[in-house]
């Protein structure tokens, strides 16, 4: 049986170098009341994660300085975040990214620019099927 939570209460962390697509992704979230985490690039996730606890994130794929893979890798790594399901995010649709995600522990693929309803569509999945706290 899944448990899930209000959407007040479901805290989204959005990683990507992009403001237009954090924003986005922050008014698309916002408006069906989830609590947005933003960050820019890996290294702005992993010093926000451990505050934040989020239930889901969204991670873009090219990023400077810590790109998608290397901060996914890193999250699935920690004993805390290892069960957080991240979604990355690409503006390609290729084979090879979707299967270099997969190997550094990533739970799905999204292609940018994504529309409200298939960003929220990815957030119930996820969240009805592994929340539990």
């Amino acid at each position: 049986m899944s448990t899930s939570i209000s959407n007040e209460n479901l805290r989204i962390m959005v990683i990507d170098d992009s403001s237009t697509i954090r924003r986005s992704a922050e008014i698309f979230l916002g408006q069906v009341g989830y609590k947005v985490v933003l960050a820019e690039d890996g290294f702005d996730a992993l010093a926000k994660i451990n505050d934040t606890h989020p239930h889901l994130i969204f991670c873009d794929i090219l990023m400077p300085r810590l790109d998608g893979y290397q901060t996914c890798a890193l999250i699935k790594k920690s004993a805390k975040f290892r069960d957080t399901p991240v979604i990355m995010l690409s503006s390609k649709d290729g084979l090879f990214d979707r299967a270099r995600g997969a190997m550094v522990g990533s739970e799905e693929y999204l292609t940018k620019p994504f529309t409200k309803d298939s960003l929220l569509k990815t957030v119930r999945k996820y969240t009805t099927e592994t929340i539990s706290s």
